[in-house]
């Protein structure tokens, strides 16, 4: 099973056939990356830290675009992306012993269904606005970041706290 650490299945054995000088085995296909470096050889390791940069940029963007109202022709697509991204981010977040690709499908149905029921509340109490429905999937998706958080350090904490 993959880890969050090592988004795309590398492990140490391209560095346990590094000799002592740091230089990779003869024919390891660790090999590729620069000298004294094994294992730099796969370009997917080291995008994916750029990749989700510029999805929290075009999220962040969309989410300010609709809240500010702005009139610009990227506020259609990126709100949406926002509006897509941003509760599946907070899903995920709860769903960390699922494999990568179980945890991204469930996360996405799992932002569908927020968004939907977001709508949904918003339209039967007659408080359906662009701005509000932006401001509440922001809400959700940070109390199910905060959950997720909560739940992963619980019991943590010391056991002898002054009361």
């Amino acid at each position: 099973m993959q880890s969050f650490s090592d988004p795309i299945g590398l492990d140490d054995s391209d560095l346990r056939t590094a000799d002592t000088t740091g230089r990779a085995a003869p024919g390891d296909p660790s090999a590729s990356g620069p000298p004294g470096r094994p294992g730099r050889g796969h370009p997917a390791a080291d995008s994916l830290p750029v990749v989700a940069g510029v999805a929290a940029a075009m999220a962040g963007t969309g989410a300010t675009l609709a809240l500010l109202d702005i009139g610009s022709p990227l506020r259609a697509p990126f709100t949406l992306f926002f509006l897509i991204v941003a509760p599946a981010c907070g899903i995920a977040a709860a769903l960390r012993g699922l494999d990568p690709l179980s945890r991204a499908v469930v996360a996405g149905g799992g932002a569908i269904a927020v968004d939907l029921l977001i709508a949904q509340t918003m339209l039967a109490l007659h408080t359906w606005t662009v701005r509000g429905g932006v401001a509440a999937v922001a809400a959700v998706s940070l109390l199910l970041f905060l959950l997720a958080h909560a739940w992963r350090h619980r019991g943590r904490g010391t056991g002898d706290r002054a009361t």
